[in-house]
């Protein structure tokens, strides 16, 4: 295909699989694309009229981005750790969009200004010596992938900073990292075949544009029991990932780059709703939203689960799977709320991916205890996603390369059904199921242009 995607890894991909080929290319072109749109963000602010972007403003831009380019020519490698940090993503879309998109004139001014703390943690990756003013955020300086210098400057503020010898100090200040008043992003060990540490960033200022939802906590952050708490739980993830299969370990290597913490869901606090919840961000490529989980297992099914929404939205990236749009909605028995027809496929493709990994933990669990929680959750998955298979199916919406995508996730979702959980947990499972499907026809019989599944 033209599009670098071949039949076999489109196959792969439909299995909800992907080996580290497949992985690798959707990885590089969410790359290639992230460098496209840093460019087009600063030709975007130098061609800006002066009520969007100052005269004042584009200078210090055009210092900030040479301070890039002569990190950039002294170590290449530490300047794309920090350009491909997930939510330097979401904050050049956001500027862009305050320059050049629709009703551009009547947002607010682009915080052009973070430009300089992206190009400072890349010039201190990259071992040079240089003085730069960046602006502090409630007595706070934040240089993305590596950590936040306490200051005494009000938020909004110019605050001047000094790197050297790998330190960071500003004036009046002691220095980081190190120093006591420096307060590094925590790094959790690399996952096997991963190219860097997975940051657990609690320090981003952009973290909480992860999180835009009203139905998602926001991101938090961590104090050192927290901190631990993360630590401990990620050390068992890799091996349960082995259980899921070696393509759940590559996905979690080549794919995840950083874990946001969440605050707990609001209804968990009063001990009535889901004690966890997590997500994604398309334009924060490589990024988990997590709230602390409770076992190592509902973190590698987390992975699991999120790192599916990353695969197949790069995957749209690359080749449309579909033509619809959001117009007509559709039941989705994973979520309260009527879906378009791409969250459906979104949320199919995920939930497979979950039925898949809890049979394979159910089938490896030793004692009842681990084995019966895992069958509850592969039951619900399995009977969840059958419940949408048909419409996907069904849908003359499809592209070619999304009716592959469809055809593989049938072929995987038959093979799972080979091996059916406990007769006790399908039959829950189905119950659970039916009656979703019966709420959400009640509370839309009035039309709403959904389809009634």
């Amino acid at each position: 295909m033209s599009n670098g995607i071949s039949s076999p890894m489109l196959r792969e991909l439909g299995r909800t699989e992907g080996g580290p080929e497949t992985l690798r290319l959707l990885a590089r072109d969410q790359d290639t694309r992230r460098f496209v749109l840093l460019r087009a963000l600063l030709d975007a602010a130098l061609d800006a009229p002066d009520d969007r972007c100052r005269p004042a403003d584009r200078a210090r831009l055009r210092d900030d981005w040479a301070l890039l380019e002569a990190a950039d020519r002294a170590d290449r490698h530490a300047v794309r750790e920090v350009l491909l940090h997930p939510t330097v993503g979401p904050w050049a879309l956001d500027c862009l969009r305050a320059l050049t998109g629709p009703g551009a004139l009547t947002r607010p001014r682009p915080d052009l200004t973070h430009l300089g703390a992206v190009a400072t943690a890349a010039g201190v990756r990259a071992g040079l010596d240089f003085s730069i003013r960046l602006k502090s955020r409630r007595g706070r300086v934040v240089l993305p992938t590596l950590g936040e210098l306490r200051v005494a400057s009000g938020s909004g503020t110019m605050t001047a900073v000094r790197v050297a010898d790998g330190r960071v100090g500003a004036a009046g200040h002691g220095t980081g990292p190190g120093g006591p008043v420096w307060r590094p992003v925590q790094a959790l060990p690399a996952v096997t075949g991963g190219r860097s540490p997975v940051l657990l960033d609690d320090v981003d200022p952009y973290r909480a544009d992860l999180s835009p939802r009203a139905d998602r906590p926001a991101a938090l952050s961590l104090d050192e029991e927290d901190r631990q708490r993360w630590h401990a739980t990620w050390d068992g993830v890799e091996s349960l990932l082995h259980l899921g299969g070696r393509h759940r370990v590559d996905e979690a290597a080549l794919l995840l780059r950083c874990l946001v913490p969440l605050a707990r869901p609001l209804a968990d606090r009063s001990g009535d709703g889901p004690a966890h919840c997590s997500g994604t961000r398309r334009e924060a490529f490589g990024a988990v939203l997590s709230s602390t989980p409770p076992t190592a297992a509902f973190l590698a099914a987390t992975l699991v689960h999120e790192l599916q929404h990353t695969k197949l939205s790069a995957l749209g990236v690359l080749t449309p799977l579909h033509t619809a749009t959001d117009d007509c909605r559709y039941w989705a028995p994973w979520r309260p709320d009527a879906r378009p027809f791409d969250g459906l496929l979104q949320g199919a493709y995920s939930h497979l991916a979950l039925a898949d990994f809890w049979q394979r933990y159910a089938l490896a669990a030793r004692g009842a205890a681990h084995r019966d929680p895992a069958w509850a959750e592969h039951a619900r998955c399995r009977e969840q996603v059958g419940a949408v298979l048909p419409v996907l199916a069904g849908s003359d919406a499809l592209t070619p390369e999304g009716r592959v995508v469809v055809d593989e996730m049938i072929s995987t979702y038959r093979r799972i059904t080979d091996c059916p959980p406990p007769p006790g947990h399908l039959a829950r499972a189905r119950a659970y199921v039916a009656t979703a499907r019966l709420l959400w026809r009640q509370r839309n019989s009035t039309g709403t242009g959904a389809s009634p599944l």
